[in-house]
C-alpha cells in the first residue's frame, strides 16, 4: 500500500514513464507557453534573443521604470544604450523610454462565416491590464520605436 493506493510501480525518477503527474518526473523549469496579447507577427519572435518570456521582462521593466528616482542609472543597469548601432550599422541615439497603459474592458469575436463581429464587454475578473514599452532612438533621419527584444540586439558604443 502506497499513499492510498496499491500497485507496483518505481519512483526512481528516470523519465521514462513519461509527463509531469503521479509516478512521472518533474520538469526542470517552468515555461510561459502563453502570451495573451504578443502580437502574432513572426518577423521578431521572442525565442530568437533567447530569453524565456521576455513579455514579462519587459512588464516588470516598464512598471519600475515608470517610478524609478533615477531614470538614467536604471537604464546603464538594465543595460538599455545610450548610443547603439543597429545590425546594418546605423548609428542610434536614445531619445525616449515611452510606456503606455492598456486595460482591455471589452472582446471582439467574428460570427461563423466572418463578415461581421460580436462585441462581449469583459466581467471585472477578465479585465486584463498590461503595459506598452517602447524605446525612441533617432537614426541620424528619423525616429524609430523599438521594442526591448530589439534594444537587446543593438550593440553599444
Amino acid at each position: 500500500m502506497h499513499q492510498g493506493h496499491d500497485h507496483h510501480h518505481h519512483h526512481h525518477g528516470d523519465g521514462a514513464t513519461g509527463g509531469v503527474g503521479h509516478n512521472h518526473v518533474t520538469p526542470l523549469r517552468t515555461v510561459q507557453w502563453q502570451t495573451p496579447h504578443k502580437t502574432h507577427s513572426h518577423d521578431h519572435d521572442d525565442h530568437q534573443h533567447g530569453e524565456l518570456d521576455l513579455d514579462l521582462v519587459e512588464a516588470a521593466f516598464a512598471e519600475s521604470f515608470a517610478s524609478t528616482s533615477d531614470p538614467a542609472s536604471f537604464l546603464r543597469l538594465a543595460h538599455i544604450p545610450s548610443e547603439a548601432v543597429d545590425a546594418a550599422g546605423t548609428k542610434l541615439v536614445l531619445l525616449r523610454v515611452e510606456s503606455e497603459a492598456v486595460t482591455d474592458v471589452g472582446s471582439l469575436m467574428p460570427h461563423l462565416g466572418g463578415g461581421s463581429l460580436r462585441y462581449d464587454p469583459l466581467p471585472a475578473q477578465m479585465v486584463t491590464r498590461r503595459r506598452k514599452l517602447r524605446f525612441v532612438y533617432y537614426d541620424g533621419q528619423a525616429a524609430r520605436l523599438l521594442k526591448l527584444a530589439e534594444v537587446r540586439d543593438l550593440k553599444s558604443i
